[in-house]
C-alpha cells in the first residue's frame, strides 16, 4: 500500500485472530500497522506482532529494495507493535532505534537489551531529518502506556498516531470506522480521556492530511470528523442521543421488563439499543454505555447483591472512568430486592453520575405496580 510517494505501508493483516488481548472479540481480524519513509535516509515506523516477523521483514525488503534502513522508530512498546525489534536489530546492524527513554527501559525488560550503543532517545518536539522529510515527535504518556509518543512528518503532513485513532479489524475491509474505533477506544484507551485530550491539544496546530494509526484504516479526507469523535470520547461526552438498556435475566422476568420498557421507548420515537450481558460482547455494551446519553441497568438480586455478569460489567465501567452520565435502574428480587442499592454503591467510584427519579423494583415478575414504575421510567427517559 502506498500512503504517499515516499511513505509505504509494510504492516500485516491477521485474519485468523478471534480475540484481541484475549478479551475483545474480533469479527474482522486485526491489522498491525507498520510504515516506512524512503528518503535520503530510511525510517521504519514500528514493527508487528511476533508471528508475522517473516512477512513483515519481507514487506520491508520489498519496499526498500537493496537499501538498508537507517532508523527504526518505536511509538509504543506493546508486543503487537514492538515484538520484532530484536529481529530487526539483528538483520540491520547499523540501524539506529529511536524512541522515548521509557521505551528503552521496557525494551530491556522484553528483550534483555536496551540497545545502549545504537539508540536515539527523543523528547517533546525533537526532530529527525531524513532529507526533505523532517520528523518531529510529541510525547503522549498514557495513551495508553506511559512511554507512548507520536510522530509528525511535515513534508507529507502525516501523523503517525500510535494506538490513537486505531480500530478493530483488518485494513483491507471498507467498513464503518466509527463503530469499531469506538469499541477499540472505550475498551482499551477509554480510561485515559484526560491524557487523550492533552495529545489532541498538542496536535491541533499541526497541518495534518493523513493519520496513520497502529491499527486499522489509514485515515484521509474529513479528518475533523475523526478528531471530533475522539474529542467527545475523551471528554466523556455522549455522541448518540438515545438510551442503552443493558441487562441480565435469570428466568426471563427481568428480560420481559426490559422488552416492555424498550417497546414504550420505541413508541415515543426514542433511539434505543439493548444488550443481554449473558450473551452479548460485554465490550460492545460498554461502548454503548459511554456513547449513549442515557443508560438503563437492569439486573436481578443475586446472593444478596447483583447477578455476576452485571457486577463484572459495572466494574468494567468504573475501571474505564465512566462519568457524567444519566442512569435509570431496574431491579428484580423475590424476597429481598437489593440490586439497586448494590449498583449505586458500586457506582460511587464514578463521578458525575445522576440517577433518574423513577426506579423500577420487581418482585419476581411484573405486576400492576411495577408496570406503573416502568411507564414512569419510560416517560422520564423520553424527556429531552
Amino acid at each position: 500500500m502506498e500512503i504517499t510517494r515516499d511513505i509505504k505501508y509494510i504492516g500485516v493483516n491477521d485474519k485468523e485472530i478471534d480475540l484481541f488481548e484475549e478479551q475483545y472479540p474480533l469479527k474482522y481480524g486485526m491489522a498491525y500497522n507498520s510504515y516506512v519513509i524512503i528518503d535520503d535516509k530510511i525510517a521504519v515506523l514500528d514493527t508487528v506482532e511476533s508471528k508475522f516477523s517473516d512477512e513483515w521483514l519481507e514487506n520491508l525488503k520489498n519496499a526498500i529494495g537493496n537499501r538498508e534502513p537507517d532508523y527504526l522508530i518505536i511509538h509504543h512498546m506493546e508486543p503487537d507493535h514492538s515484538a520484532n525489534i530484536m529481529d530487526f536489530a539483528k538483520k540491520y546492524e547499523h540501524a539506529i532505534i529511536v524512541s522515548t527513554e521509557k521505551s528503552f527501559s521496557m525494551m530491556e525488560q522484553f528483550f534483555g537489551d536496551g540497545f545502549a550503543k545504537r539508540r536515539m532517545i527523543v523528547a517533546e518536539n525533537d526532530t529527525l531529518p531524513l532529507g526533505k522529510h523532517v520528523l518531529s515527535f510529541k510525547i503522549a504518556p498514557m495513551v495508553h502506556w506511559p512511554e507512548v509518543m507520536v510522530t509528525y512528518d511535515k513534508y507529507d503532513k502525516v501523523l503517525f498516531s500510535a494506538d490513537a485513532f486505531g480500530k478493530f479489524g483488518t485494513n483491507d475491509i471498507e467498513d464503518d470506522w466509527e463503530h469499531e474505533a469506538a469499541r477499540y477506544y472505550f475498551g482499551i484507551i477509554g480510561k485515559y480521556g484526560e491524557q487523550v485530550n492533552k495529545l489532541l491539544d498538542k496536535i491541533k496546530s499541526l497541518d495534518i492530511n493523513i493519520i496513520c494509526s497502529s491499527h486499522g484504516m489509514v485515515l484521509k479526507g474529513d479528518l475533523d470528523n475523526y478528531i471530533e469523535h475522539y474529542r467527545k470520547w475523551a471528554s466523556y461526552e455522549a455522541d448518540i442521543d438515545g438510551v442503552a438498556i443493558i441487562y441480565t435475566s435469570v428466568y426471563g422476568n427481568t428480560k420481559k421488563a426490559v422488552k416492555n420498557l424498550a417497546e414504550r421507548l420505541h413508541l415515543n420515537d426514542c433511539t434505543i439499543i439493548t444488550h443481554d450481558l449473558s450473551r452479548c460482547d460485554p465490550h460492545a455494551a460498554l461502548t454503548d454505555a459511554f456513547r449513549y446519553k442515557k443508560t438503563v441497568l437492569a439486573t436481578t438480586t443475586y446472593n444478596g447483591e447483583i447477578f455476576p455478569k452485571m457486577r463484572e460489567f459495572i466494574n468494567m465501567l468504573c475501571e474505564r472512568n465512566f462519568k457524567n452520565r444519566t442512569l435509570g435502574l431496574v431491579e428484580n428480587g423475590t424476597w429481598s430486592p437489593n440490586a439497586i442499592k448494590t449498583m449505586k454503591k458500586m457506582l460511587e467510584r464514578s463521578s458525575g453520575i445522576s440517577y433518574l427519579e423513577n426506579c423500577v423494583s420487581i418482585k419476581s415478575a411484573l405486576n400492576d405496580e411495577s408496570e406503573k414504575q416502568l411507564k414512569a421510567l419510560s416517560d422520564e427517559l423520553c424527556k429531552k
